[in-house]
């Protein structure tokens, strides 16, 4: 009896002293190892000490029996979602997240299998705590931190957290989809606060900036910023190096203890600083304070990607806010989805073999103060209205046409980067068969404005059915006279319009181009194949050119060399020069490229004064993704084979461009095989040209690797002996004894840019050690290069390099 009151006895103490415990852990943020939380509408989140945040799982609005494992403000109706782990999906009813003193946070579905854990902990996790500042921390015994959700955010940032360097925030896919969008902001090593837009995914390449804080300084580099800070009295800044801060939020916000606070990279990519009261019982729901960009339909203006909508889609701003439509005649390729794609509801021009004139074929539907500002593949300057209308239909290529200021450009689909502006002045033609043409709603923009010549028509029709039989035989008589002269005066225009086929290339006469170059005059350059001359080009637009003159060209038939050329047309990224045309009439074979302002990188890297180093690396980074693109992501590989500073062009902006790419085939080379012919520079050739090895993409890295290097320095690959440097005259081998020996200072001399930027000047170097490594399995891909270049990637330290001697070249 007595044992049996002391066994009731002590169960009594044991439930007095844990129950409270794990009845109340629940409302101290206090969560412990091995407590579980399943996925129900009634399983109980931890929550906060104040209970302003709770963590677990949320039911999705749009289906019963998927939740999301988040952290949320919880006394709030709609319950606003601050953190949820990025990458993953929501789960189904029955999943469950359990605190593990291993992996930290695991997440399991109904059948036990892991979908997510905060594992790499580096030590054994003792307990858990969601602060009333809605930060989830993982802790040792010494209350260490482990994890915090604060280093690892979604989509939105809470007052106390930061954004350190190389940290990011990635958008919903749409308001109810929580898988990764296209929209990222990022604090970046330079110093700025960035957002950009990704194709997908997996891409590791990201399009031009549609928003930067302007906080780096090239200059003075302890004025650069280091971190995005959203400090407890609700502003937004970015800390600089210097103590100083830039401000991003207004100055008068509501204050933090009357109104919770959060900044979200919302789905369409605005970046929005919102305020919400803390009285529950209200019906204000959350305000706006500030959105970046201003205007995001105009802010996206790269030459890749859909825009802030998707392609073919027109988009307009409501406070702040971007809104997606289909101009007429298209509609969504997702209809769920109205930020997506919009699909033509009619066939495209060039398909299938016409009957008839254009004009009895296609329509043009007019809508004004719309464009679709990327993606030209013609330009026509000093035309009127009824000229780019008449260009667009008389151009089978042609899609759509914009008009503004006296120009036209002519664009292909799909089209991108759509926006609505009325400051533009422009007026868009998009290109319809008759037959297809959509039923116009004037209450709805784009809208269509009636035709002029339609108006004269009515006219002329009113008045013959009004006159005399003698009167309207003469009308009759003339305006079948007209017609006559009018087609007879168009046949040689018409014949005079020379177009590769399946692609944009103009096939220029050789007499053409002799006049345009007023007579091969003005040498821009030559190399071993080549002599580049300057044009005009003989349209009366005064475009300068670039015409290059092939001299050894392989000796097939004109067909291949056209299939040759056609693949160089169809490459376009902003750091290749742009191929405009070509002629191949007999032994005269020559190609047309825009021309580039500023020269080759070799006159700007070794002359003087010595490019900034942020000039340098961004060129790197410009021909490494331009190298990336040939090799990965245009529909016909092209191995360059020559990468050196004499084939990077350098635009008006000082943007690198990569020129002589494709022309390895056209100039005798057959790229598939192992080849006894040796194509390249002296000083940038990769080892496996000299072994009778196959040729691979990774001939294009090793170059590249000599270049960085010639980039970093400032130096040629290989040094004149007269220069007084003969010790190290073999560029790479000095780069690797530096690397070694710890003397990276020596690389860049007195360059303090370079100095005060120690951890790019390593990466930058070990990148280009892994380049130009004799081994070609060694090498990393261009794709892997740039991720490492740009700081997404981690840069191991190379091995040493065997003693290649580049003099044998």
């Amino acid at each position: 009896m007595a044992k049996a009151l002391y066994n009731l006895l002590l169960l009594l103490f044991i439930i007095f002293i844990f129950f409270p415990l794990s009845g109340s852990a629940q409302y101290t943020g206090t969560i412990r190892v091995g407590t579980p939380i399943t996925a129900t509408e009634n399983s109980n989140p931890w929550r906060s000490p104040s209970g302003d945040f709770a963590f677990g799982f949320q039911r999705l609005q749009d289906n019963n029996n998927l939740f999301l494992l988040s952290i949320w403000f919880d006394r709030i109706p709609d319950r606003t979602i601050v953190w949820y782990p990025r990458g993953t999906n929501p789960v189904p009813r029955g999943s469950t997240v359990q605190l593990n003193s291993r992996d930290g946070l695991v997440l399991r579905d109904p059948q036990s299998h892991l979908i997510y854990n905060t594992n790499n902990l580096g030590d054994e996790v003792a307990y858990g705590f969601l602060n009333n500042t809605g930060n989830l921390v993982l802790s040792r015994s010494d209350s260490t931190s482990l994890w915090q959700s604060f280093n690892n955010p979604s989509d939105t940032i809470l007052p106390t957290q930061t954004i350190e360097i190389g940290g990011v925030l990635i958008s919903r896919k749409s308001e109810t989809n929580f898988s990764e969008g296209r929209f990222w902001a990022r604090m970046l090593r330079n110093g700025n606060f960035v957002f950009n837009t990704k194709s997908l995914p997996l891409n590791t390449d990201f399009d031009d900036d549609y928003y930067t804080s302007g906080t780096s300084d090239d200059v003075n580099a302890s004025n650069s910023g280091f971190q995005v800070v959203f400090n407890d009295r609700a502003s937004i800044s970015v800390r600089r190096r210097n103590g100083d801060q830039f401000i991003l939020t207004p100055r008068s916000v509501p204050p933090v203890s009357d109104y919770y606070h959060r900044a979200t990279l919302n789905f369409d990519g605005v970046f929005t600083q919102y305020y919400h009261p803390r009285n529950s019982g209200s019906n204000q729901g959350w305000t706006a304070a500030r959105s970046w960009p201003d205007n995001i339909c105009v802010n996206i203006d790269g030459g890749l990607g859909s825009g802030a909508c998707g392609y073919n889609s027109v988009c307009r701003i409501e406070n702040q806010r971007p809104i997606c439509e289909c101009p007429q005649g298209f509609s969504l390729a997702d209809p769920n989805n109205t930020y997506g794609d919009c699909n033509p509801n009619f066939v495209q021009s060039c398909v299938g073999n016409e009957t008839g004139s254009p004009e009895d074929v296609y329509e043009l539907l007019e809508i004004s103060d719309t464009d679709w500002p990327m993606n030209d593949y013609e330009q026509i300057n000093r035309s009127t209205i009824e000229n780019c209308r008449s260009a667009c239909l008389n151009d089978c290529f042609c899609a759509a046409a914009i008009y503004r200021s006296d120009s036209c450009w002519k664009k292909k689909l799909p089209l991108s980067n759509g926006r609505v502006d009325t400051a533009l002045g422009s007026t868009a033609f998009l290109k319809f068969r008759r037959s297809d043409i959509p039923i116009l709603t004037p209450d709805r923009r784009p809208h269509n404005k009636p035709r002029r010549d339609q108006k004269t028509l009515i006219v002329i029709v009113s008045v013959l059915l009004g006159s005399s039989v003698f009167i309207n035989l003469l009308f009759i008589s003339a305006a079948c006279l007209g017609f006559f002269l009018i087609y007879k005066k168009r046949i040689p225009i018409h014949n005079q319009t020379h177009q590769a086929s399946g692609s944009n290339l103009r096939c220029f006469t050789y007499k053409e181009l002799v006049h345009a170059t007023d007579g091969f005059k003005e040498e821009l350059g030559r190399g071993a194949f080549a002599i580049v001359y300057k044009g005009v080009m003989p349209n009366g637009s005064e475009t300068v050119f670039a015409v290059k003159k092939l001299d050894r060209v392989a000796e097939d038939s004109e067909k291949e060399f056209k299939t040759e050329v056609n693949v160089i047309g169809q490459t376009h990224h902003k750091n290749l020069v742009r191929l405009l045309g070509f002629c191949n009439e007999g032994t005269n074979r020559l190609l047309v490229y825009e021309y580039m302002c500023n020269g080759t990188l070799a006159s700007f890297l070794f002359g003087s004064p010595k490019p900034s180093w942020n000039q340098r690396t961004e060129i790197a980074l410009g021909v490494a993704r331009g190298l990336t693109y040939l090799h990965e992501e245009c529909s016909t590989q092209i191995i360059h084979c020559d990468i050196k500073p004499q084939n990077i062009l350098l635009d008006e902006y000082y943007n690198a461009r990569i020129s002589d790419f494709g022309l390895a085939k056209l100039l005798m080379i057959n790229q598939s095989r192992t080849m006894t012919n040796i194509r390249g520079t002296k000083g940038y050739v990769a080892p496996e040209w000299f072994r009778n090895k196959q040729i691979s993409v990774k001939v294009d890295v090793y170059s590249f690797g000599v270049l960085l290097l010639e980039i970093i320095a400032c130096r040629k690959s290989l040094e004149d002996l007269e220069s007084g440097n003969a010790e190290n005259a073999i560029l790479t081998d000095w780069v690797w004894d530096c690397f070694q020996e710890g003397r990276l200072d020596s690389l860049v001399e007195n360059d303090l840019e370079a100095l005060s930027d120690g951890r790019k000047l390593e990466r930058f170097v070990m990148v280009g050690i892994w380049c130009i490594q004799e081994d070609a399995s060694l090498r990393p891909s261009m794709r892997r290069a740039c991720q490492m270049l740009e700081g997404v990637a981690e840069v191991a330290v190379p091995p040493c390099r065997s003693p290649f001697s580049l003099t044998t070249t």
